[in-house]
């Protein structure tokens, strides 16, 4: 699975892990929705957009951009998008954009073109594994556990679910927030048996999780997604990005 893949699910999911990652008070989710925009006179789509409500056209709208491999043209890419989307829709509400890496090293400025746009308040770059959390934070806790060493991982997601049962009393966000981790936990430890996430994490059985049904009711299921949840993960999923974009239009309303 693409990690930025991993990281949009979590942020249509449990959008309060974005807000807590830029600094913003999570009652910041009631105002916004993610979801995705095509760009039509080039065919390209920006995948990740938190877009204000209709109701609160003054905040901002935040394009993110999760990058966990080296890539020289991400900034020529990113800009050059951002300027084609606010040509086109021309929307009333402010600008943002958000770059998440999970360390220093996967950047890539490679000269002086962007120095300035990339010292904007209005540009926010987040290196993973030098974000401070607080113990009780499930929303970083979730992002975390994607950079973290596999020993460490399992650690710390043994410590969220326990965590998880604890704080939430909702179960439908309970559960949610169960599907989102045992995701990552299979994201993370592709070599375990399905069994053997189950019995370690003491989580239901990944089949009848609301993602994978989510899947499955797209098509998308067989031959993929099956040998994941069967924890035989030989090579990448493809097509899984185009999952993830119609599983966003589909529970949200496009933006007019």
């Amino acid at each position: 699975m693409k990690t930025d893949t991993l990281f949009y699910r979590i942020f249509l999911d449990f959008p309060e892990a974005f807000f807590e990652l830029v600094g913003l008070p999570i009652t910041e989710t009631a105002n916004y929705q993610f979801t995705s925009r095509e760009v039509k006179q080039l065919s390209f789509r920006l995948d990740g957009l938190f877009y204000p409500q209709p109701e609160d056209p003054d905040k901002p709208f935040y394009l993110v951009e999760v990058q966990f491999q080296p890539d020289n043209d991400l900034y020529y890419r990113i800009f050059a998008e951002l300027g084609l989307f606010l040509r086109q829709y021309q929307p009333l509400c402010p600008w943002y954009v958000v770059i998440i890496y999970p360390n220093r090293s996967v950047e890539r400025r490679v000269n002086s073109h962007f120095e300035d746009f990339l010292n904007l308040s209005r540009v926010k770059i987040i290196y993973l594994d030098e974000v401070e959390s607080e113990s009780n934070s499930l929303g970083l806790g979730l992002l975390r556990i994607i950079i973290e060493s596999e020993e460490l991982a399992i650690k710390q997601a043994k410590l969220l679910v326990n965590q998880v049962k604890q704080q939430l009393t909702d179960e439908t966000i309970k559960q949610n927030f169960l599907d989102l981790l045992q995701l990552i936990i299979v994201y993370k430890l592709p070599t375990k048996s399905r069994e053997e996430i189950e019995a370690m994490f003491e989580l239901k059985d990944f089949r009848q999780t609301r993602f994978y049904q989510d899947v499955k009711a797209e098509g998308k299921i067989e031959g993929k997604i099956e040998g994941k949840a069967e924890g035989k993960i030989e090579g990448k999923i493809e097509g899984e990005i185009n999952l993830i974009l119609r599983l966003l239009k589909r529970k949200f309303t496009q933006i007019n």
